[in-house]
């Protein structure tokens, strides 16, 4: 298939053949979201569950590759799901239109060959490392901040978010640093590229080690954990 074509030279037919029978559960589609979104769904994975509670406002325009003029005050999931539908049809992409909460988590989480964490609050994550380790599925973790970004791959009991945060309350940096329209970007293909790597179970993984972004000073920082 020859949308597939440029892919071939770093994917073989058969790892491409692969990808389109994989799911994926994005949690959260807003900045970080809507990227990997679009990024998978142009890889050819072969369904998405989007999760989003929230409606696009004019905030997000700065950012968000999913929020169009034309498009405040509906619902982000299913905006996903009708940029995909635009993107790449053959993808099947399942809107919910739900926060994830500690009541629906297992049951939204479950049967996903990967988890990605494009939230914005550390509580939540702590609920998707939980519940990931309780499914024995992967979390590619990432979280943005103005200049400044995190990511990492946590193998189901690694728990590696404990060694990230002190407190399991509180949002992200998000909140006082803002986020510009390339960061998310940015942190979105890292976060892909480690799904891929996952997927395909080939790649040197960002697991036990966070990269350390910080784009004003060009400084990349790998920190390892035991």
């Amino acid at each position: 298939m020859d949308r597939y074509q440029k892919n071939r030279e770093m994917l073989s037919q058969t790892e491409c053949d692969l990808l389109r029978s994989k799911k994926v559960c994005i949690v959260g589609c807003g900045g970080l979201g809507g990227y990997v979104i679009e990024m998978l769904g142009r890889l050819g994975i072969g369904q998405l569950t989007a999760i989003d509670g929230d409606t696009f406002d004019e905030t997000n325009l700065n950012r968000q590759l999913l929020s169009l003029e034309d498009n405040l005050d509906q619902s982000k999931a299913f905006e996903a799901k009708q940029r995909m539908a635009a993107v790449n049809s053959e993808v099947v992409v399942i809107p919910v239109e739900h926060y994830l909460t500690a009541e629906n988590a297992m049951a939204l989480l479950k049967h996903h060959d990967v988890i990605v964490d494009a939230t914005d609050g550390i509580e939540v994550r702590f609920m998707l490392q939980k519940t990931a380790k309780a499914l024995g599925i992967p979390l590619v973790y990432g979280a943005i901040a103005g200049w400044y970004a995190q990511v990492c791959t946590i193998m189901p009991g690694e728990d590696t978010l404990d060694q990230i945060y002190k407190s399991h309350e509180g949002r992200g940096g998000e909140q006082t640093l803002g986020n510009p329209s390339f960061t998310p970007a940015l942190v979105a293909s890292m976060q892909v590229s480690e799904v891929i790597k996952l997927l395909l179970n080939r790649g040197d993984l960002l697991q036990r080690k966070m990269l350390m972004i910080d784009l004003y000073l060009n400084d990349f920082d790998l920190i390892h954990f035991l």
